[in-house]
């Protein structure tokens, strides 16, 4: 496993499998009315710090955050390939985006998630990272389809 992680233009063409994926699964199993993911063009702002895991120059995973006040950003776009699961690649891509984060000084990570069933296993690899459940932040509100979660840095 020849892993590198590095910081990249969310529109960048070699992402277009993964945003295409992240989207199918968005919807899959979420109203669109709870759907709070970001298209490429909107994560391609300078308050969006957007990294891509290539795996011997493949694309497999992504993940990002947004600062939306000082010292506070959201995890955004976080999705690994269902091909290259089950690898660590998540924990990998959350432990970078921690590492980068408190390397900008900030001092907290908050995240919404899907609360159905197919969320699970984010749900827990945030959990074990060190995340508790919260009310909404930011610009959102109370939904039964979404678990808010933050950490401090």
């Amino acid at each position: 496993m020849t892993l590198e992680i590095s910081r990249i233009n969310p529109q960048s063409a070699e992402l277009a499998l993964l945003f295409a994926r992240h989207t199918a699964d968005m919807h899959a199993d979420t109203p669109p009315e709870s759907i709070h993911m970001m298209p490429a063009s909107a994560l391609d702002i300078p308050e969006v710090h957007f990294f891509v895991m290539r795996d011997a120059g493949r694309a497999v995973a992504m993940g990002a955050f947004k600062v939306f006040e000082p010292g506070h950003a959201e995890v955004k776009s976080m999705h690994v390939l269902a091909e290259d699961r089950g690898r660590g690649l998540s924990r990998l891509m959350l432990d970078h985006l921690l590492t980068e984060a408190l390397a900008l000084g900030l001092s907290r990570l908050s995240l919404e998630t899907g609360s159905q069933p197919m969320f699970l296993p984010a749900r827990r690899l945030y959990e074990k990272a060190g995340f508790t459940e919260v009310g909404p932040f930011a610009d959102y509100r109370l939904d039964p389809n979404s678990v808010y979660m933050t950490r401090a840095l």
